[in-house]
């Protein structure tokens, strides 16, 4: 099973594929290089599969490469950093 998660900017969200099918996406909300993330859902299909973890993995390590920061209010993505403390220097509260 092969991931590819890519941003969708005209979407304002993040996707995962799983072997080229739609299998998630996180949702934001642009704050200049502030992301605030509202809303992760995975398809029923892909559920208990690792899919969302590998989607908020994603999601950041793209977002640390190019300086962005995020705002956890997605309560998966906000539990996903809490247990992933590599990912909190990431975090700031709403600008």
């Amino acid at each position: 099973m092969s991931f590819l998660v890519e941003e969708n900017p005209a979407k304002h969200r993040f996707e995962i594929l799983v072997d080229d099918a739609l299998a998630g996406f996180t949702a934001y909300l642009p704050r200049g290089e502030v992301l605030v993330f509202t809303h992760t859902e995975v398809d029923e299909r892909f559920q208990g599969m690792g899919v969302g973890a590998a989607l908020i993995r994603g999601t950041l390590d793209q977002l640390r490469e190019r300086g962005g920061r995020v705002v956890p209010k997605c309560p998966f993505m906000a539990a996903f950093i809490d247990r992933h403390p590599d990912y909190a220097d990431l975090v700031v509260r709403e600008p």
